[in-house]
């Protein structure tokens, strides 16, 4: 198991990751999804042991491992520019690593075949690298960093340079992959849905902080923060004033929210409302406003309204047409 404990590091005078700990266990694919800037690629590079913290440890299986190299750490890099060589064919490509361990080759055959077998390639040993479209080249490098049978395998901005079909084709079959290689995995991106589609748990960094960590499914109806639920595009933020238990007053209006936070009256809040329309009896709130822009989107209806609020519908509306929809509405403190 990798744990990361409270790490530091600055760069002339700027922090770029404050009081970081996390784990990731056996066969846990985590997830750091952030912005550019958030310290995601500072904070794997510590990991690899290419860049020294301010502070803090960073242990794998209870061993620390700050004055341990890269070499000798046996995990795994991806990268985003592949970083294969184009003078080598695929398995060349994917020897690469285990001929500079000096395994012998009966070894380095069998390990390159049975890696390229798991990234669905084993018919593409004697290609050339440039011969390949993009999502294989990114898949050689994937089995370049599975044949050395790494501790944790660690994977930095992998499909940015895709276009989104084949990104979308190549982060399933990447799960897949993860999954049946039962590595501890640590996956960079800043597109939530890479992070939701592969990541068994999402940590959210800002600012060199992580600001939540959970289950897909927990942090998506969980965000606990404004800046969270904004980051991932969840729905409406409003500010709010509470003025009775459960009961918060904005520019849109009165709404009653079931909230667990203590209150107190003139408290000032972020409340969260949800795009998509809910059942009427279920929920007291509504959203109100008039249709500005429609824009189709697969099986339903993009909405925005004058007041520059939007909303999922199934039915097509017209513009200018006054509209009234219930929506859930949560509390975010």
């Amino acid at each position: 198991m990798l744990e990361v404990r409270n790490l530091f590091k600055a760069y002339e005078d700027k922090s770029l990751l404050n009081d970081i700990s996390f784990t990731v266990a056996e066969g846990e694919t985590i997830c750091l999804l952030g912005a550019s800037g958030s310290g995601k690629s500072t904070l794997l590079l510590i990991i690899a042991g290419l860049e020294s913290s301010d502070s803090g440890l960073v242990l794998f299986n209870g061993l620390e491992l700050t004055n341990t190299p890269p070499h000798l750490r046996d995990f795994g890099l991806v990268f985003q520019d592949y970083a294969l060589f184009p003078h080598l064919n695929v398995n060349e490509n994917v020897a690469f690593g285990l001929r500079m361990r000096r395994i012998r080759q009966v070894e380095i055959d069998e390990r390159v075949a049975t890696s390229l077998e798991l990234v669905s390639l084993a018919e593409f040993g004697n290609r050339k690298v440039n011969d390949l479209s993009g999502g294989e080249q990114q898949r050689v490098a994937l089995a370049r960093a599975l044949a050395i049978r790494p501790r944790l395998l660690m994977i930095d901005e992998p499909l940015g340079a895709l276009d989104r079909t084949l990104r979308e084709d190549l982060l399933n079959e990447l799960r897949m992959i993860l999954h049946q290689a039962k590595i501890p995995t640590i996956y960079v991106t800043h597109d939530q849905e890479e992070a939701f589609t592969i990541a068994d748990r999402v940590l959210i960094l800002h600012n060199g902080e992580i600001v939540r960590a959970g289950t897909p499914v927990d942090v998506w109806a969980n965000p606990q923060s404004a800046f969270v639920a904004r980051f991932l595009g969840l729905g409406n933020l409003l500010d709010g004033e509470v003025i009775a238990e459960n009961r918060f007053q904005t520019q849109q209006g009165l709404f009653t929210v079931e909230c667990d936070h203590k209150h107190s009256n003139g408290d000032k809040v972020h409340l969260l409302v949800r795009p998509l329309a809910t059942d009427a009896q279920r929920e007291l709130n509504a959203l109100n406003g008039i249709v500005a822009d429609m824009i189709f989107q697969q099986d339903r209806f993009k909405i925005t309204l004058e007041n520059g609020f939007y909303i999922y519908l199934k039915e097509a509306q017209e513009i200018g047409q006054k509209i009234s929809v219930q929506v859930k509405v949560e509390c975010l403190a």
